[in-house]
């Protein structure tokens, strides 16, 4: 995996979880990964380096800082519309979502806006 792309990853599933539970662990981001405890903890080092998150020191609990936010949003919205537009193909919902989530890391903006404006030319 391509270091951006890991970091996008982390990113829009620290979102993700953040939005389902209310708050965020190391321990859950490893399980929904499916990778190890110390590779989380190593990427949550790079992460609050970059400044992109932060770590509570009392409880662990990890929040994204304003711009870690931003990148996890428009990661997760590529995630959406790239889903979505694979399920209008007659992609099944389950591989539309692995698709979309290796395609979401490479893609052009440019190849972004043509899509996003298709799908809201046919709303």
């Amino acid at each position: 995996m391509r270091p951006t792309e890991s970091r996008e990853d982390y990113l829009e599933t620290i979102l993700l979880l953040g939005q389902e539970k209310g708050y965020v662990r190391s321990i859950d981001v490893a399980e929904r990964l499916g990778v190890t405890k110390p590779s989380v903890s190593r990427a949550i080092g790079l992460l609050k380096d970059a400044r992109l998150l932060e770590m509570d020191p009392r409880d662990g609990a990890l929040t994204l800082t304003e711009t870690g936010r931003a990148l996890a949003e428009q990661v997760y919205d590529r995630h959406r519309t790239l889903s979505r537009l694979l399920e209008r193909f007659g992609v099944s919902a389950d591989t539309a979502e692995r698709d979309a989530c290796r395609i979401e890391h490479v893609i052009s903006e440019e190849s972004m806006a043509c899509i996003r404006r298709v799908l809201e030319e046919e709303a």
